[in-house]
């Protein structure tokens, strides 16, 4: 693994669609002096998308990390945006329709907001993921992982309430025993980001962007916990985009919430009962 806050007030606010200008102006103004900026998500909602690609406009970061990018293919992606690739010519690269992320276009227009910004991957390899379900995230972190303070266990309270809320998010249908190696695996893709963010920010010396779902940007559980625990000195804010109804306790895990009407899509439990 390559290794090398800011407080800022709750923000809830409902937008049915695309945040009210003044809104996002107040929190590019928050973010403008933050070395790392993180941007949560929904992922198959547009208007988080938008609201996104409008921010990295403002802030012209040095650097964007990507959850959605592998690490091991950031430098294909800025070989091709530096010689003008096209949207369909970078999606190919990075065998996009396979991936299983939305649509390409979600995300093109972010990269297209920032186009001297140098991208950073911050996924992982699948085989490193499943381990870590296994052997929990420290084992294919490797060496640094206690820097993001992986070598040692969560307290069995936090894991417990981590357990829980990874069973609700997947409709009940999770086994204890594979919930409790989806939160490894979270731990792992959280300190990935966060390694991946301290190593854009050593490279570029200027402000970087993190685009992540909402998850990874929990300012306790996520990458911010990670990032405090690598490196206390950094300063960083983050935004999360959550969609109606949002309970009124979400707005703690961000510096800034907004809330959006929720994008349209299928009962995302039909999976699960099927």
């Amino acid at each position: 693994m390559r290794l090398i806050s800011c407080a800022l007030a709750g923000l809830a606010i409902l937008l049915p669609a695309v945040a009210a200008a003044s809104q996002l102006e107040e929190f590019i103004s928050a973010a403008g002096g933050a070395d790392i900026v993180i941007l949560g998500e929904v992922h198959d909602n547009p208007v988080h998308h938008e609201n996104q690609a409008r921010i990295v406009a403002a802030l012209q970061p040095e650097a964007l990390v990507f959850e959605m990018i592998p690490q091991k293919k950031e430098d294909t992606v800025n070989e091709l945006r530096s010689r003008g690739a096209d949207r369909d010519e970078i999606a190919a690269a990075l065998e996009w329709d396979e991936s299983g992320w939305p649509d390409f276009a979600h995300y093109a227009r972010i990269l297209e907001a920032a186009p001297e910004a140098r991208v950073f991957g911050g996924g992982q390899p699948e085989a490193d993921v499943r381990r870590a379900m296994v052997e929990g995230a420290a084992g294919p972190f490797g060496p640094d992982a206690e820097i993001y303070g992986l070598s040692k266990p969560l307290e069995a309270e936090e894991r417990a309430a981590r357990e829980r809320q990874m069973v609700e998010s997947h409709c009940h249908a999770l086994s204890e025993e594979v919930a409790g190696g989806m939160v490894e695996a979270q731990r792992f893709r959280d300190a990935a980001l966060a390694d991946a963010a301290l190593w854009a920010l050593t490279m570029t010396g200027g402000q970087v962007v993190v685009i992540t779902g909402n998850g990874h940007a929990d300012l306790e559980v996520g990458m911010p916990k990670k990032l405090r625990h690598a490196d206390p000195d950094v300063s960083f804010v983050t935004l999360g985009q959550l969609e109606a109804p949002a309970p009124d306790e979400a707005a703690a895990s961000f510096d800034h919430v907004i809330v959006t009407e929720p994008a349209e899509r299928e009962d995302p439990c039909l999976q699960f009962r099927k």
